[in-house]
């Protein structure tokens, strides 16, 4: 059984915390993957430009949960973009990770220049009416590419996965999405730990609530129902950041959060990234 987690908007369970396995080298994705199902985790965030795939796949496989039971998202990397591109490593993916389908596949940046997205999410349609993938979406798409693609496609995103942290809320973004019932997924939602959690609102609740500095941000983000996706090789880390599911901050710790809002980008703008750029 699936724990804790959000109904997309087809009715499609996904759990509020998974674990990213972003530049996780293959030799330490076994004991990560089995902290993880040990902690509680059940979804895993994985993509094809990160090259560990094959070795996510393994790692489950060797595990003893049922694939009914374990939520796998991969994404289709910039370089292939595309309707039949698309399907391509779709299955490229879907071989390397041992699976029959997807829970959720994600076209990783828009690449608007290139003019591709809207061919490859109608690729990520005809993938889903097919049974193959139970929640499709994006990454790293701004209103203005979510309007587009919307008025091209059929199917509402389930997801968008952008970067978003207390120095970076991308509230424009999120008000969007609330508005038309897309789930925003978090990614760095730690800010890889550039001088976030010594901040002090967030060290003076962390010591209130004897929890860590990360504990609270990432509670801070299920109180705005994102969805999060902490990577972590390090096997008390990964405990740690699923341990936050037993006490709930107050509205006025939130908006407390909320207001360290800087603007403070740590990845690239998704309007300056074409495909070929990011290697």
């Amino acid at each position: 059984m699936i724990n804790d987690t959000q109904v997309l908007n087809n009715g499609y369970p996904m759990p509020k915390v998974g674990l990213g396995v972003y530049k996780m080298e293959d030799d330490e994705m076994e004991t990560a993957v089995q902290t993880a199902l040990e902690a509680g985790y059940r979804a895993f965030d994985t993509a094809y430009f990160y090259g560990n795939e094959q070795a996510l796949g393994k790692a489950l496989n060797n595990s003893d949960i049922a694939r009914e039971d374990v939520f796998i998202t991969s994404k289709l990397w910039n370089d292939y973009q595309g309707y039949d591109n698309t399907l391509e490593y779709f299955n490229k993916s879907l071989e390397n990770l041992g699976l029959d389908y997807l829970d959720l596949y994600l076209i990783h940046w828009p690449c608007e220049k290139d003019g591709l997205y809207i061919e490859s999410y109608k690729a990520l349609e005809k993938l889903y009416n097919e049974g193959k993938i139970k929640a499709i979406g994006v990454c790293n798409f701004k209103p203005h590419h979510l309007e587009t693609l919307m008025k091209e496609t059929t199917i509402v995103p389930q997801i968008n996965q952008i970067e978003v942290h207390p120095y970076f809320n991308q509230q424009d973004v999120q008000d969007y999405c609330d508005k038309h019932d897309i789930t925003v997924t978090a990614w760095m939602p730690l800010m890889r730990n550039r001088g976030l959690l010594d901040d002090p609102v967030i060290t003076k609740l962390a010591e209130q609530y004897d929890k860590t500095p990360a504990q609270i941000v990432l509670r801070w983000h299920l109180a705005h129902d994102r969805i999060i996706i902490p990577k972590s090789k390090t096997p008390s880390r990964i405990r740690e950041n699923y341990d936050i599911f037993d006490f709930n901050l107050e509205l006025t710790e939130i908006a407390e959060i909320d207001s360290l809002n800087r603007n403070a980008r740590q990845g690239k703008d998704p309007d300056d990234v074409a495909i070929g750029d990011l290697k």
